[in-house]
C-alpha cells in the first residue's frame, strides 16, 4: 500500500512539474507558472485581473486573467496565507503589482490584498487569499477542487466569495501533495 501511494505521489508531482515546464510565461493575471524561483510566487507585470467563468463540474467560479480557476485554502487564517514553500509551488498565489481589477461577473467590492511573508502582494476575494493550482494545465479546469493537501482542503470560489463544496471537479480526497505540512 505504501509503495503504491509513493508511486502515485511521484506521478502527481511529475505532472505538476511538467505543467510548470510547459508554460513559462508570466502575465498580469497572476499566471501560476511564470517567473520566480523555486520557492517564490510567480512574478507579475501589473495588476491582476479577476473574472468569473463557467467551469465544468463546479459552475460559475472565479478565474484569473488567463482563465485559470482560482482556489481558497481552508488552512488560511483570515487574509493571512499559510501556503508557502512547496505548497506555493503546487498552489501558486495570485499576486499583483498594482490594483487588482474585477470584471466579467466578479465583484470589485470583494477584492483586496494581503502582504505575504516574502513581501509580495497577494490578491484576496471576500477575505480569502487566492491561488491557482499547478495541476490545472488549461483554462476551464478545476482539478484541484476538494483536494486535501498541505493540511487542509482546497476549494474553488463562487462570485459571492464562498467555497464551492458540493461539486467535485478533480482529485478529491488526499492527492498525496504535501500531506505533512505547510512548506
Amino acid at each position: 500500500m505504501f509503495r503504491m501511494r509513493t508511486i502515485l505521489m511521484i506521478a502527481a508531482l511529475a505532472l505538476g512539474l511538467a505543467a510548470c515546464a510547459n508554460n513559462s510565461s508570466s502575465s498580469a493575471g497572476g499566471n501560476p507558472y511564470g517567473g520566480g524561483g523555486a520557492t517564490s510566487p510567480p512574478a507579475t507585470m501589473g495588476a491582476a485581473a479577476i473574472h468569473a467563468a463557467k467551469v465544468p463540474g463546479v459552475g460559475t467560479v472565479l478565474t484569473n486573467g488567463d482563465g485559470m480557476t482560482l482556489y481558497l485554502f481552508e488552512a488560511d487564517t483570515g487574509t493571512t496565507s499559510t501556503c508557502t514553500g512547496s505548497c506555493a509551488q503546487s498552489w501558486p498565489p495570485v499576486t499583483t503589482s498594482g490594483n487588482a481589477t474585477a470584471t466579467m461577473g466578479a465583484s470589485s467590492s470583494m477584492l483586496g490584498t494581503t502582504t505575504r511573508d516574502d513581501g509580495t502582494t497577494q490578491v484576496t476575494y471576500n477575505g480569502h487569499p487566492l491561488y491557482t493550482y499547478a495541476g490545472d494545465t488549461s483554462s476551464g479546469t478545476a482539478s484541484g477542487q476538494g483536494i486535501n493537501a498541505y493540511g487542509a482542503l482546497w476549494y474553488v470560489l463562487n462570485t459571492s466569495g464562498d467555497a464551492v463544496k458540493g461539486s467535485g471537479g478533480g482529485g478529491g480526497g488526499n492527492s498525496g501533495y504535501g500531506s505533512g505540512g505547510y512548506g
